[in-house]
């Protein structure tokens, strides 16, 4: 997983309200496992209309979307992340995210931060002629205007992102105390070490 630290640039201010995940990546796309191509898909109602604001020539391939409240809800479906992810959005902010979408978007790599309206709001001007600095090891989202917005996180998601560790590269992470936790199970119990090195 790419490491984050620090993004800037320009950001789609969506705004919707209650998004869910058929919306995002409506279920005829989902007939793939890869986690690439599904781009093409998202918010494919929205941008049947050829003066979207996804695909208008500043916005195509922006890292930051903003939107409305209540992101993600809907169906569990990974994809909508992927989906996200492969249109190049790395930061999502909002009010507020459904806590599975928000469980898969931090798994793919990807920020949720979540501020009030009161500053939705504010970005969503800035963002039409601005590009936004979102600080993940400072907590804070910045325009070139000085507005300055902190926002919370949890400190374990925190230390896996700017780390760069989805939960392969935790367990990896582990590695030297896991060989010895087996060496050890070796010694004290060669019974159970050795069903283990037989099954291997």
């Amino acid at each position: 997983m790419q490491a984050f630290t620090t993004l800037s640039g320009i950001a789609v201010p969506f705004g919707a309200e209650n998004v869910d995940t058929d919306a995002i990546i409506p279920s005829r796309f989902l007939k793939t496992v890869s986690r690439t191509g599904l781009g093409a898909g998202a918010f494919a109602a929205l941008r049947a209309d050829p003066g979207n604001i996804f695909d208008t020539p500043r916005h195509t391939g922006a890292p930051v979307l903003i939107a409305g409240d209540n992101f993600g809800c809907g169906s569990s479906r990974e994809h909508a992340p992927w989906a996200l992810a492969d249109m190049g959005f790395r930061v999502i902010i909002a009010p507020s995210f459904a806590d599975i979408f928000a469980g898969n978007a931090f798994k793919n790599g990807m920020l949720l931060v979540a501020l009030p309206q009161a500053a939705i709001d504010r970005l969503m001007v800035v963002a039409e002629t601005e590009p936004l600095t979102i600080d993940l090891e400072n907590q804070v989202v910045t325009t070139p205007f000085q507005d300055r917005f902190e926002f919370a996180i949890d400190p374990f998601r925190k230390h896996c992102l700017v780390n760069g560790l989805d939960e392969i590269g935790l367990t990896q992470a582990l590695a030297p105390a896991i060989a010895a936790y087996e060496t050890r199970l070796a010694a004290d119990k060669p019974w159970v070490g050795g069903a283990a090195r037989r099954a291997a």
